[in-house]
């Protein structure tokens, strides 16, 4: 069963492409090719697939509870009006496979063109930016549920698997890369993961990022350094 509205548009969309071959071959995934094409009501589509309308609203009833599509409006009927159903912005974009290819240029312009200080500075800029973007309101919290947070951030909005770990500091630690297409050519893009994870955490963040052949993520938060208490002057005598 295709369940396309568990992913982000980051998470299956330019990887293998016999895997979303697969997922597309399934019941569901027939549905959605054809409502790449345009909006379709039920009847429109159990006549392209050769099934049954029920089995068709069963499957549309669960795609719009998981959020792959949605009404469009409504078509005259003989007795009443159809539905018709389209996809869902969410798995437009999850379908493209063009954003990976153009920020892969993007970056690639930018790093021929800017010097390397340059460079760093603007990918720190963009990782800001984003998580001001993806974050609803700032966390009050401790340390610990604001590093929870960037964790469960990542992994919902951007496509990543990853786990805290706490060991007298914290790690975010990744079983993948969500930019692995880009890591490994361009090492810097990691620092603006870096820099929206340090803007949600507020706390120092150093990127100790697996570049090597399966790329996974890695961002090890430091705890603030704790402000001393002011020496009573009374005590010294002065």
């Amino acid at each position: 069963m295709l369940c396309l509205g568990k992913y982000s548009a980051g998470g299956v969309q330019n990887h293998d492409p016999m895997l979303k071959k697969r997922l597309l071959d399934s019941s569901r995934g027939r549905i959605v090719t054809l409502l790449r094409r345009g909006g379709l009501t039920a009847d429109d589509i159990a006549s392209e697939l050769g099934v049954t309308r029920s089995a068709i609203r069963a499957q549309i009833t669960g795609m719009e509870r998981d959020g792959v599509v949605r009404r469009a409006g409504q078509r005259p009927g003989t007795t009443r009006p159809s539905h018709v159903f389209e996809l869902t912005p969410e798995v437009e974009q999850l379908l493209s496979t063009a954003y990976i290819p153009l920020l892969t240029q993007l970056v690639d312009v930018f790093a021929a063109g800017l010097p390397p200080d340059q460079l760093e500075a603007m990918l720190r800029q963009v990782g800001k930016r984003l998580a001001d973007e993806m974050l609803r309101k700032r966390s009050a919290g401790t340390l610990a549920a604001r590093v929870a947070i960037a964790s469960e951030m990542m992994n919902e909005q951007l496509g990543a698997t990853t786990r805290v770990e706490a060991n007298g500091g914290y790690v975010i630690r990744g079983f993948g890369c969500p930019l692995a297409a880009l890591t490994g050519k361009h090492p810097g893009v990691c620092l603006s993961m870096e820099s929206l994870v340090a803007e949600v955490v507020g706390a120092p963040v150093h990127e100790c990022c697996d570049r090597a052949e399966r790329p996974r993520c890695c961002f090890k938060i430091r705890r603030p350094a704790q402000r001393q208490r002011p020496t009573d002057r009374r005590d010294t005598g002065a």
